[in-house]
């Protein structure tokens, strides 16, 4: 930013400072892109333009980011965004809660961390389920049979292959159950 100003040689100089002061018009020179010197604001015509050519390098660069995710698989997922979210509830609640006062005091943001983490959850379970990448419970059923007729071609006792079966179904079933509290 120019910091000095030049006086006009002229007083009707076309590039006159249009400010009107007590004594009249301004005797310094207008900074070029505006109608008035340093002293009466001309600096931020010059602002102005600085501004707007940061504006235009942050959107190139916002674009040039966009086109990186729209050609990751990645974007489907919002995982990485849970993990993240996880993280800033572990390390508030890590840092910022000492005592119960304080926990108290970070209660608030602490939830709304958590509504957050649970919204990205639903989120991401829709996304993958419409993208089929998750599989409900007869598609797994499907697949433990499958996989127990594979067995079957190598185990020839049935006692043994029955065994098998059991124990893959009570698999699926315990990991179909919803984790009421897993701390207890």
């Amino acid at each position: 930013m120019e910091t000095t100003w030049k006086r006009c040689e002229r007083p009707d100089d076309p590039n006159r400072c249009q400010c009107v002061t007590g004594h009249g018009q301004c005797y310094n020179l207008a900074i070029e892109g505006s109608r008035y010197c340093g002293a009466h604001g001309g600096n931020k015509a010059q602002d102005v333009q600085t501004q707007k050519n940061l504006s235009g390098y942050r959107l190139a660069k916002y674009q040039n980011r966009l086109s990186e995710f729209s050609d990751s698989d990645k974007i489907k997922s919002l995982r990485d965004e849970i993990g993240i979210l996880r993280i800033l509830i572990e390390e508030r609640f890590n840092y910022s809660c000492k005592t119960e006062t304080d926990l108290l005091l970070h209660s608030g943001p602490l939830a709304d961390l958590v509504m957050k983490v649970e919204k990205l959850v639903s989120s991401c379970d829709r996304i993958e389920s419409k993208l089929g990448l998750m599989m409900d419970k007869t598609q797994v059923l499907q697949l433990a049979t499958e996989i127990v007729e594979i067995i079957g071609n190598f185990v020839t006792d049935e006692a043994t292959l029955t065994d098998i079966a059991t124990q893959i179904a009570a698999t699926i079933d315990r990991m179909a159950q919803p984790k009421i509290n897993e701390t207890r």
